[in-house]
């Protein structure tokens, strides 16, 4: 039950943190002095933060 909890905790954690990287993304893309390795680097990370979140909800 411990362990449900912490995971989910951690699920819940992930998701802002992925959301936030979202945001970020958009943001840096707006800016007039976009830096596409920037922007490819946040993608990168985005998407490791979904792979954490889909292996822990498996």
């Amino acid at each position: 039950m411990v362990r449900l909890v912490i995971k989910e905790k951690k699920i819940k954690s992930l998701v802002l943190k992925h959301q936030k990287f979202e945001n970020l993304i958009q943001k840096v893309c707006k800016s007039k002095s976009v830096d596409d390795l920037v922007v490819k680097n946040l993608k990168k990370r985005k998407l490791q933060i979904r792979d954490e979140i889909l292996k822990l909800s498996a």
